[in-house]
């Protein structure tokens, strides 16, 4: 026996079998009831084709960033928006995720979807994809194949990473889990790199079912190897 198996001694939360080790607990207001010392704040401009969709959401934006005491401001004259934290916001990562939802909304991503950024576990990526191809018509025919045949290349990407997928201009504007946004960016840098979607798709579905599989399917998919 070793030294460190001799002194160790059983923690009471290595036997525990209902101890998730891994789970991250809700950042809650009781857990800063200070505040934040400094205040932060982020503007973003808007293109004036999405002018007329803020102003009419505007207030719903308020509303869900007065929950998080999160100032939010919009200056029709600049053309942009801004959100501003104040002594009463106790998350200080909120601002982050408030500047996220209102780049989303001037990507044109729609209210319903850009609001779930401020949930916990939930993040985006904007992805840039002029850059890759020098060809307009490259560039035109590589963003068609994101979208497949009456949008469903997309929408089977969606489905398989459960994260919502814009494609609008010269971006690709993501929003889930983090491991998920990853496979987002392949396919979608891959596609513009000339290698079609379906065959990152598929190594994305076989890992999905890889990961949900149950003991059945293992002994099942081990039996169809060996054969």
């Amino acid at each position: 026996m070793g030294i460190r198996d001799r002194y160790r001694k059983d923690k009471p939360w290595d036997n525990d079998p209902t101890l998730d080790k891994w789970k991250i607990d809700e950042f809650k207001p009781e857990d800063n009831p200070h505040g934040l010392l400094e205040e932060s704040s982020f503007a973003i401009l808007f293109p004036q084709y999405r002018e007329k969709y803020i102003k009419e959401i505007w207030p719903l934006v308020k509303k869900e960033m007065e929950k998080f005491h999160i100032q939010a401001d919009l200056d029709l004259v600049e053309g942009s928006m801004s959100v501003k934290a104040t002594r009463q916001t106790w998350d200080p990562y909120i601002i982050i995720k408030a500047r996220d939802m209102i780049k989303l909304l001037a990507r044109s991503v729609p209210f319903d979807q850009a609001k779930k950024i401020l949930e916990d576990g939930m993040y985006c990526d904007i992805i840039k994809i002029k850059g890759i191809v020098t060809s307009k018509q490259r560039f035109i025919k590589r963003r068609q194949r994101l979208l497949g045949p009456n949008g469903m290349t997309l929408k089977a990407l969606q489905l398989l990473t459960n994260c919502y997928i814009l494609v609008q201009g010269t971006t690709v504007s993501a929003i889930g889990n983090f491991k998920d946004l990853k496979a987002v960016r392949r396919v979608v840098e891959d596609a513009m790199h000339n290698l079609h979607p379906i065959y990152n798709i598929k190594a994305v579905s076989y890992t999905h079912l890889r990961a949900h599989e149950t003991r059945e399917d293992l002994v099942c998919r081990l039996r169809l190897e060996k054969k």
